[in-house]
């Protein structure tokens, strides 16, 4: 068989009674649930590896994204929910076996029905030739115990007290995540604390805590084998407005983005861009478009000039920020973000999508770029 056969394999982590330090239970819990992909790709890799210039690992990335179709190039761009609020377990089914879709974002339920249904996609997957699937979820200190009821008890980001407060919190969130399955993390929030919506769900009651606070929280995660996203780019803390019921702006200057690129420089993978609009500002101007659509902040300002290589992930696209702006699926991929996250009706978006990638060179090396960045995102979480 010429093409590579993509399967994935959930392990469990069998603890040794003598305890191994930190280091080594947290080596230990990020081998948990990982995917693996094989055979033909049989090299370890692990997060530490994405930002590097591995020859290998860019040999393996060519080497899957050369086996995959359009159809399922197109897939991997796609980010359904599935969970009280989402899409239902039945419903994302059909999705993997018409192999629409690249991951899923779990999205308000159980811990124990969330674990079942990523074993059962892990089990579907290979029987469609599917890839193995980003399961994500919003596990922020803030969120997490009531998005993932029977999740361990944390306490909430405004109300950690210290730097090792939130090593503890990540450690907690990441050991439950592990068991689940999921290995991408929407958290930390690095917004300033004054928006009601996102205030409370950052480390910005006190400011100067913002930076090293997130980069603890996104250093323990990743070193537990989860991808952690900074959110929410260009910035949700000094608008006043809430983006899930309407487009929000920053008038003026973009006063948030200082926040980013020292957490990028310490190995951040993955960025949540929110759909706030920028208006009085004439190098960032998105000309009333959100941010999510506008190269001026994905493509310009956020690949450019912070030299961000890792994910770039949408704020979810039923928000009233986007979700009536037309063809709306190809202007986020147009403005350089690489994974559409809660698409309002996957089917047409992998369509149009699809369309546009068959039929403009542009655009389909805009995609070709994002969808190798989500094969070696995944190839990095595979089980070593």
């Amino acid at each position: 068989m010429n093409k590579f056969l993509i399967s994935i394999s959930l392990f469990s982590l069998i603890l040794n009674a003598c305890a191994q330090g930190e280091v080594d239970a947290k080596k230990q819990e990020s081998s948990k649930n990982k995917i693996e992909i094989k055979p033909g790709i049989n090299h370890n890799y692990n997060l530490t590896d994405f930002l590097s210039e591995k020859v290998q690992l860019n040999k393996d990335v060519d080497s899957i994204f050369n086996t995959l179709d359009n159809h399922t190039r197109i897939a991997q761009l796609l980010m359904p929910a599935v969970g009280r609020l989402g899409l239902t377990n039945d419903e994302i089914t059909d999705q993997i076996k018409k192999n629409l879709i690249g991951g899923v974002i779990l999205l308000n339920g159980s811990k124990i029905e969330f674990t079942s249904w990523v074993k059962n996609y892990n089990s579907l997957n290979p029987l469609h030739k599917s890839l193995p699937f980003l399961y994500s979820a919003d596990a922020e200190p803030s969120l997490v115990n009531r998005k993932i009821s029977g999740s361990t008890i944390v306490s909430k980001a405004n109300e950690i007290k210290s730097l090792d407060g939130v090593i503890n919190c990540a450690t907690t969130i990441s050991k439950d995540l592990n068991d689940i399955g999921i290995n991408y993390n929407f958290a930390p929030v690095v917004d300033v604390s004054k928006n009601s919506t996102v205030g409370y769900r950052g480390f910005g009651a006190i400011p100067g805590n913002i930076i090293p606070w997130s980069n603890a929280f996104i250093k323990t995660t990743q070193e537990m084998g989860i991808l952690a996203t900074a959110k929410h780019f260009p910035g949700h803390g000094l608008v006043s407005g809430d983006t899930h019921k309407s487009l929000q702006m920053i008038d003026g200057d973009l006063k948030e983005i200082s926040n980013y690129p020292p957490l990028i420089k310490e190995g951040l993978l993955s960025i949540m861009v929110a759909h706030i609009a920028v208006v009085n500002n004439e190098k960032y101007d998105t000309k009333g478009l959100p941010a999510t659509a506008s190269p001026e902040i994905v493509q310009k300002l956020l690949r450019e000039e912070m030299n961000f290589k890792g994910l770039i992930v949408t704020d979810a696209m039923n928000m009233g920020g986007i979700s009536s702006l037309p063809n709306a699926e190809i202007k986020v991929i147009e403005a350089g973000c690489d994974i559409i996250l809660m698409p309002l009706d996957v089917a047409k978006s992998h369509e149009a999508l699809l369309t546009k990638y068959n039929s403009d060179l542009a655009f389909k090396k805009k995609v070709d770029l994002a969808v190798k960045r989500i094969i070696r995102m995944k190839l990095c979480l595979a089980k070593g």
